[in-house]
């Protein structure tokens, strides 16, 4: 398999990585709603990172690493569920930001600054990191795609920034729908999105939660 061709088969693979609608996913929509576009894709650049970081610790062998955090998978999974159910307890509370309407539909909606969209960079990180069976994930995804014999740090880097593009991709795409609708929305059914996103997160969380114990 010719480089580029690796490059493009690892973008597909990341691409169906990213798209099923997860813990990440639902945030990133609510993030997007309540923040727009640039904070939607600050989760999804958030999530695409931590992906290529656990990427990188399975493609170049970093074995002390993966075994560290595999190690530590009980206490990372109750620190996702914790984080989880607090962003779902949250979303429940936190009342739907108004928007400016004039009644015509050409409000403006709240939009996140600089310092918000890092630290929804961070946060998305954070979670995404917490989650160490990402390493054996794309342990097993290098075995499948590497040609056999000719592994090595190029083609894991070129398999690693594959999946990275993808994702972003699936991202990219997912806020730009969300960033769409997001106007035609009104502020009742922002709220009912909100319900359902907060007991997602929430049962996630619970989920996670009890993973760890």
């Amino acid at each position: 398999m010719s480089t580029t061709s690796l490059f493009f088969t690892a973008a597909g693979v990341g691409l169906a990585i990213a798209a099923p609608v997860g813990p990440m996913g639902m945030l990133c929509i609510r993030r997007t709603l309540t923040g727009g576009p640039r904070a939607g894709l600050a989760i999804g650049f958030g999530i695409a990172t931590g992906d290529a970081l656990y990427g990188l610790i399975a493609a170049l062998g970093l074995v002390g690493i993966s075994q560290f955090m595999l190690a530590y998978d009980r206490p990372l999974h109750l620190l996702a569920g914790l984080f989880l159910l607090y962003l779902g307890v949250r979303t429940l509370l936190q009342k739907p930001a108004a928007d400016t309407s004039n009644g015509n539909g050409d409000g403006k909606l709240a939009q996140v600054g600089r310092a918000g969209a890092l630290r929804a960079y961070a946060s998305a990180l954070l979670l995404t990191l917490t989650n160490p069976q990402t390493v054996i994930m794309f342990a097993a995804l290098f075995t499948t795609l590497a040609p056999r014999g000719a592994f090595s740090p190029a083609i894991a880097l070129t398999t690693v920034g594959g999946v990275f593009v993808g994702s972003i991709a699936w991202w990219c795409v997912l806020v730009s729908v969300v960033s769409l609708a997001r106007h035609a929305i009104g502020s009742r059914l922002r709220l009912a999105i909100d319900r359902v996103v907060g007991f997602t997160l929430a049962a996630f969380g619970v989920v996670e939660i009890r993973r760890a114990l």
